[in-house]
């Protein structure tokens, strides 16, 4: 059985976080989801709209994700790794090079992103249609 790995806040579930769930999906049998925390996205300086209990909830529901764990630091990933007999660590290509360090335990894969959607861009669009009144509340 081959094992995948993915990390992520999950906030504001999107098209673009179902593909990158699915493309991890395909390079194995068993997907894994590191889901972070509220108090690691604190220190991450990250502010969610859903809560870590509602984020693991939505994560849980998609088919492709056949578990989902807390993350709770970023030095766990190792440990998660060695844990869960990890094949493939998959990130979005915006985290390339940055994971490479874990090629000593397991293949790492950057899959590229959606390019047309992320978190980000939702939450500056919404922030932007309420600043100018397009928004109700």
């Amino acid at each position: 059985m081959k094992r995948v790995i993915t990390y992520g806040t999950f906030d504001l579930l999107h098209y673009g976080h179902i593909n990158l769930l699915q493309r991890a999906k395909q390079m194995g049998d068993y997907l894994i989801v590191g889901l972070s925390t509220d108090r690691f996205n604190t220190t991450k300086n990250k502010r969610c709209y859903f809560t870590y209990s509602q984020r693991n909830k939505l994560l849980e529901s998609i088919r492709y994700v056949d578990l989902v764990i807390a993350e709770d630091c970023w030095e766990q990933k190792i440990e998660d790794i060695k844990y869960y007999r990890i094949d493939f660590f998959v990130m979005g290509d915006d985290w390339k090079g940055k994971f490479d360090f874990l090629r000593d335990y397991c293949k790492v894969i950057y899959l590229p992103r959606t390019p047309e959607i992320s978190t980000t861009a939702i939450k500056i669009h919404l922030r932007n249609a309420c600043s100018n009144g397009s928004c109700s509340k």
